[in-house]
């Protein structure tokens, strides 16, 4: 099977959606299945890449980390291509990736699928704060309507994002399939090797947060946690892992509370063993945030054996509902605080949640996805499918457990 592939995001620019593209692609690849991408050209992607196309892109100048592939250009590429060649069009991102996706498929009459990565209802208003959070709200539902209505169908990670398109009124088919994980490339983290190489105390009770630090994350949540862990645990340690916009303002948030001996932001982590000591380096991995469609950082921590923390919300609660090695509490300060205490005052209680996590991430392997997202290609390309239909019973740890 060769399918095309558009999107407005991918590497160097690191985030979720990215990190999903490259391992379904790895694995289609894998599997005996071809892609070409087509994505975005950033000023520090020089090189060839094999079966990549760079298209001439823009900045956004409410999120400059992005960029969005110039329209004419993007036509034009595609315009080269033998249509011939492929045998459907896979979409992954609603901006020109979108608009072009969809011309080509109907033009040459390919089946056309989209995977709904972000959940911009609770995303728009951290970059466009002068606008009222209802009218950004309502604007991403209209918008995701007129968009996704005219695929042939649609892939989401998780229950959730599927009972929310549908309340928006998307009528086409919808199939959950979630990100897997490619469990051959963990190896165990060291955190004495971490602590070592960015200078910190191993000894100290630590939590780890990995992600983009940006507003939609939550991040100033997590600060609030570990103001009121000190008052019981004075040498509790945050670690923040990434980049992102929110970067500066949550590090003046940390100094107003003063809590710079108990925040480090490190920055970006090499995916690797260097990401994999991060993890490793974390007692509790903890997560607060609302919009997740899936969040592969928590499949990640539990592939390595790290007790999670998150706030159920979306895509976190349908993925670690019910799971050994999570605790999925309110998205309360106080509440947070408990069970983080709880947890890192109990090292037994660590350790079982970390045996348990393995077993947790062990369900979610990329050749169980990608077989379902191969077998979902295959219902489009030979027209059938019914709408609303999950492809795999992956809606939980809970569920995984029965099969």
């Amino acid at each position: 099977m060769n399918i095309l592939m558009i999107s407005d995001v991918y590497f160097p620019r690191v985030n979720g959606v990215s990190t999903s593209i490259a391992t379904v692609r790895s694995a289609l690849h894998k599997s005996g299945h071809r892609t070409l991408l087509l994505a975005p050209q950033y000023p520090d992607c020089s090189q060839p890449e094999a079966d990549i196309i760079r298209i001439p892109a823009r900045y956004l100048c409410f999120d400059p980390e992005d960029r969005v592939m110039r329209l004419r250009p993007l036509l034009q590429h595609l315009h080269t291509l033998q249509p011939a060649r492929f045998d459907i069009v896979h979409i992954h991102t609603p901006f020109q990736a979108h608009r072009a996706g969809i011309h080509f498929a109907r033009q040459h009459g390919l089946p056309v699928v989209e995977t709904y990565h972000t959940f911009f209802e609770e995303y728009f208003h951290h970059y466009l704060p002068l606008l009222p959070r209802s009218w950004l709200r309502l604007a991403a539902r209209e918008v995701s309507r007129r968009l996704e209505n005219h695929l042939d169908g649609l892939i989401v990670p998780s229950p959730s994002i599927e009972q929310a398109l549908r309340r928006y009124g998307i009528r086409i088919p919808i199939r959950i399939i979630p990100t897997g994980l490619n469990l051959t490339e963990f190896t165990p983290g060291d955190k004495k090797r971490f602590c070592h190489r960015h200078g910190l105390e191993s000894h100290r009770p630590t939590l780890v947060y990995i992600g983009r630090v940006a507003h939609e994350k939550n991040i100033g949540f997590l600060l609030d946690v570990v103001n009121r862990v000190r008052d019981r645990l004075p040498d509790v340690l945050l670690i923040v892992a990434g980049e992102g916009p929110a970067t500066k303002e949550l590090q003046r948030r940390t100094t107003r509370l003063r809590l710079t001996d108990n925040v480090a932001f490190i920055g970006y982590q090499q995916r690797g063993q260097q990401l994999w000591d991060c993890y490793a380096a974390g007692d509790i991995f903890v997560f607060a945030s609302k919009t997740e469609t899936q969040g592969l950082v928590l499949l990640e921590a539990l592939a390595l054996g790290v007790p999670v923390i998150a706030t159920g919300e979306l895509g976190a609660q349908d993925m670690l509902k019910d799971c050994g090695g999570a605790l999925l509490v309110p998205s309360d300060v106080a509440d947070f605080a408990a069970q983080t205490l709880r947890l890192l005052c109990d090292p037994k209680l660590r350790r079982v949640l970390g045996e348990n996590a393995r077993m947790d991430a062990s369900h979610w392997s990329i050749e169980q996805t990608t077989a379902g997202l191969v077998a979902y290609y295959a219902s489009l390309i030979e027209g059938g499918d019914s709408p609303g239909t999950p492809l795999t019973n992956r809606g939980s740890c809970a569920e995984k457990k029965k099969s």
